[in-house]
């Protein structure tokens, strides 16, 4: 595969609300842009607070009714293998923030197998990887390239459930793998490999609070992305980490823009 990496930078919001606003016009913005265009257009969701909160604001903002939503489909990087309904899905969070909100074919919606649906986490992985391959790129990759992938980012640096120093962080032969004893729970989960991640157009990094400023300055840094997830996703065209002032206190007046 490949691969085109751009400049990391970053974009500084004063607090969560404003952020979570920020990143929302940016993403009604480009599913209008491309839906305009007449492109499908595939986009890679995350969990946590920060992703259900950029969701939200997506859902309010005034040209969300512009986009057509027969276009766009959503996936997700990675996925708790706990029950459908249950809270720490981040497909539930997904749909309550957004997707149920909008006019999005039901096939549209890309999840991965919950735990009382049938299928060992073993076969959940394989069937996500099967779906992805349908939507192979022009590139040639078994998955689609996204136009927007989103990140939460963790104290430890995490990325989706691509832990520090752990065997899944390495795995570049596969699109899909399964985690167990996981170091954050739930203990076991299905996520997307670093390849998927990094053959998106874009990654966007959304991370806020004190806590979360030495992950970043460590993925800044270009530290190991075996040590630090975080520094080992990057976009094709963009890699941008969308902080808010806690998160950025430590990050170098030269890798902050204000124009993306």
């Amino acid at each position: 595969m490949a691969e085109f990496w751009s400049e990391k930078r970053v974009v500084i919001s004063p607090d969560t609300a404003s952020l979570a606003t920020s990143v929302a016009a940016r993403l009604v913005g480009r599913l209008v842009a491309q839906t305009e265009e007449g492109l499908d257009t595939h986009i890679s969701l995350t969990g946590g607070s920060m992703g259900g909160a950029v969701l939200a604001a997506a859902a309010k903002h005034p040209k969300i009714e512009k986009v057509d939503w027969s276009r766009v489909h959503f996936w997700w990087s990675d996925e708790r293998w706990v029950p459908r309904a249950h809270d720490d899905r981040n497909e539930k969070q997904a749909r309550a923030a957004l997707l149920d909100q909008v006019d999005l074919p039901a096939g549209n919606i890309h999840a991965i197998a919950a735990s009382d649906e049938g299928l060992d986490l073993n076969a959940a992985a394989e069937s996500y990887a099967a779906e992805l391959a349908r939507y192979g790129s022009a590139e040639g990759d078994a998955w689609p390239s996204f136009e927007v992938c989103f990140l939460g980012v963790g104290p430890d640096a995490h990325i989706a459930s691509l832990f520090p120093d752990r065997a899944e962080i390495q795995v570049t032969d596969r699109a899909v793998v399964v985690v167990r004893d996981s170091p954050k729970p739930p203990s076991e989960r299905v996520t997307m490999t670093r390849p998927v991640i990094n053959s998106s157009q874009r990654v966007w990094l959304v991370l806020t609070g004190a806590d979360k400023a030495s992950a970043l300055g460590l993925a800044l840094a270009g530290a190991s992305y075996g040590s630090v997830p975080a520094a080992g996703a990057k976009g094709r065209r963009r890699t941008i980490f969308f902080v808010d002032d806690a998160a950025a206190s430590h990050v170098p007046s030269e890798l902050i823009t204000g124009e993306y």
